[in-house]
């Protein structure tokens, strides 16, 4: 009987033990162990509304990781701060997978708050060269590219070929046209991004790259910008403000509103992104059939576009960081990269797509666009993007409305650079 008493404390002991590991392991999988199971994906508005019916499929085969998708504001800061503010809340998070600007992978990896990702399990080979470069900090892979981006000069193909002139490969023969060409069609010259946001960020770095110069060297550990390029890409923006052949108006255009007015008809050139190709040339646009798309001019040939897109990561505190990543590689093969491009409008990361007649036949872009990202650079690496990118705009916003010169410009900007870099 004493026998039978003690194996039976002895079983006891051993019910609660497992009972405590199995839910301790429970726990530790809710709060980011390697378990599969259910997902939340956090994005920024879907504008074209084609996500929805991506995850449906991932859904319809995983029923046991099944992913709710929640759309922050479109606005990219507003988007931003609300991942922020989750990612802060440790394991109270509701995010799983986030997808991010590409400018944020830095910032987002330095502060911990995205995991660093193993290589082997995603098709970084097939994607387009460079896009890598936007997923990665201090040598290691923290996001997997998703959707790529690169700038391009959309110009008037009817006006060019009525006056016998190619679309620009130059500045100066953008500035030729821009001042001579479209004042004779009714139009204004040339815009791009250049409210103060993230927007005059991007063009101010592709004027700063395609003149030869960078902004910040080392992860942002060293500040790069005080040269004679960064003087000629800003001198540029400047010039065409005091000259005329930069509307006034076109330094309070965001995306959206630099579309409409090349769209409506009222630019000869316009540097966006490719979304606004489609939605230029579709029908009901005052423009349709009628524009061209090349690379974005520089001083002595094309220039340099800053890389565009977003980005994939797992949450440190994901639930189910396995099912995360099964996650990533779906939404990153080829069937749905094609989906990306076809319901999305959005470029995929997929190198394959950019070749297939059948889609360069419905999206003529296509080939302009691979050239672009192939000789595209990443935006400024720090983990204090935010606040490099807010100098950015502020300083490049006061040179084009004439507060200050080119030169004096880039000399504010290194010192708040530096200042910024050594916090």
């Amino acid at each position: 009987m004493r026998w039978v008493h003690a194996a039976g404390r002895v079983l006891l002991v051993l019910v609660v033990v497992l009972t405590g590991y199995v839910a301790s392991g429970v726990r530790a999988d809710e709060r980011g162990g390697s378990g599969r199971g259910p997902l939340t994906l956090a994005t920024a508005g879907d504008l074209t509304g084609y996500l929805g019916s991506v995850l449906d499929g991932w859904n319809r085969t995983h029923p046991g990781e099944k992913v709710t998708l929640v759309e922050l504001p479109d606005s990219a800061d507003e988007t931003r701060a609300q991942m922020i503010t989750d990612l802060r809340g440790g394991e109270r998070g509701r995010f799983d997978v986030l997808n991010i600007d590409v400018s944020w992978t830095s910032e987002f990896a330095a502060a911990g708050w995205i995991r660093p990702l193993p290589r082997d399990r995603f098709p970084l080979g097939t994607f387009l060269p460079r896009v890598e470069d936007t997923a990665t900090y201090d040598g290691r892979l923290y996001a997997v590219p998703y959707v790529t981006n690169a700038g391009l000069l959309l110009y008037r193909k009817d006006v060019l070929d009525a006056e016998g002139v190619p679309p620009p490969r130059t500045w100066a023969e953008l500035e030729r046209a821009a001042k001579t060409l479209a004042p004779r069609h009714g139009l204004h010259g040339y815009a791009g991004q250049f409210l103060p946001y993230e927007g005059l960020t991007v063009n101010a770095a592709e004027a700063v790259y395609s003149a030869g110069g960078t902004i910040l060297g080392d992860e942002g550990e060293r500040v790069t910008v005080n040269s004679r390029a960064a003087r000629e890409g800003i001198g540029f923006l400047a010039r065409g403000v005091r000259e005329g052949w930069i509307p006034r108006e076109a330094l309070t255009y965001k995306e959206e509103e630099s579309k409409q007015a090349f769209q409506d008809g009222r630019l000869l050139f316009l540097r966006n992104w490719p979304y606004a190709y489609v939605a230029a040339s579709a029908p009901g646009s005052a423009v349709a059939g009628k524009v061209g798309a090349v690379p974005l001019p520089g001083p002595d040939g094309p220039g340099t576009s800053v890389l565009g897109g977003s980005n994939l990561a797992v949450s440190s505190h994901a639930r189910h960081p396995d099912s995360a990543a099964r996650l990533i590689a779906y939404l990153t093969s080829e069937r749905v990269q094609r989906q990306v491009l076809t319901r999305g409008a959005l470029p995929p990361v997929r190198a394959a797509l950019y070749e297939d007649p059948a889609l360069v036949r419905r999206f003529p872009y296509l080939p302009t666009l691979r050239e672009s990202v192939f000789t595209a650079a990443p935006r400024p690496k720090s983990p204090h993007y935010d606040q490099v990118s807010l100098v950015v705009q502020a300083v490049v916003h006061d040179a084009m409305n004439g507060r200050q010169t080119p030169e004096a410009a880039v000399r504010r900007l290194a010192s708040e650079l530096a200042a910024i870099s050594s916090r």
